[in-house]
């Protein structure tokens, strides 16, 4: 399987990691109050909405909790003004670092996103300094546990639907598309009754950085902590070869 492995299984745990700590239908509860703003209410008229849904639906939020949330932002109730930001940086030894948060207050998220590196011994740099060295993709990600398909018979299904890329790993699946096909790739497989761990459009490193030195893994393991614990953090990627 491709490099991209590494990453689909490193971002394949944390994300059950975080569902079991209830922080990922926060995550989904700000995107769905953004999508709802910005397109309506309708996910079959709402591109961005209907691609949250079926994310809160790969991480098992109940169709309740996704109703009332869309509910809620298209109230009056919904008038919180969340914004996407982007950072980028630099951990121990230069490993690349891509920070993106949904936020109500930039100022916050910034000083917290700066206080992780720091305290990890690395420093957030400028816009476009490290993510010439990812790809922007629609990545994914089925758990061979609760899929009965055969690999090559998936293949050939996500490839139909527009998929680029098809890699098997020991324990999953990841299918890859460009970016404006992953809504399209996704509703294939879910009408083929095929369960999804993740599917959405994330940032896959072209290549990935081992780390021999203890001090150095320490500190860019709290840099990645902090991040992860900041509820306006939606996504962390980096190039480390775990």
């Amino acid at each position: 399987m491709s490099g991209h492995s590494k990453f689909a299984n490193i971002k394949h745990k944390k994300e059950k990691n975080d569902a079991a700590k209830g922080k990922i239908f926060t995550i989904i509860g700000r995107e769905i109050a953004v999508a709802v703003k910005e397109g309506g209410p309708d996910p079959s008229n709402n591109f961005k909405l209907a691609q949250v849904v079926a994310k809160a639906k790969a991480n098992n939020m109940p169709n309740d909790t996704i109703e009332r949330g869309i509910k809620k932002a298209a109230g009056e109730d919904g008038n919180v003004n969340y914004e996407y930001v982007t950072y980028e940086g630099y951990g121990p030894n230069g490993i690349a670092i891509i920070v993106d948060a949904l936020t109500d207050n930039k100022n916050r998220t910034a000083a917290n996103v700066r206080n992780a590196f720091t305290k990890g011994q690395g420093n957030v740099g400028t816009q476009g300094c490290v993510s010439y060295m990812f790809d922007k993709k629609g990545q994914i990600i089925i758990d061979k546990e609760e899929c009965d398909m055969e690999a090559d018979e998936m293949m050939m299904l996500a490839l139909d639907a527009g998929a680029e890329d098809f890699n098997e790993e020991e324990d999953s699946y990841e299918i890859l598309t460009v970016p404006e096909d992953c809504e399209t790739v996704r509703q294939a497989l879910e009408k083929a009754g095929i369960p999804m761990a993740s599917a959405e459009v994330t940032m896959i490193p072209q290549n990935y950085v081992d780390l021999t030195d203890e001090t150095a893994v320490k500190n860019l393991q709290r840099t990645l902590d902090l991040l992860d614990e900041d509820d306006d953090v939606q996504a962390v990627y980096h190039n480390w070869n775990e």
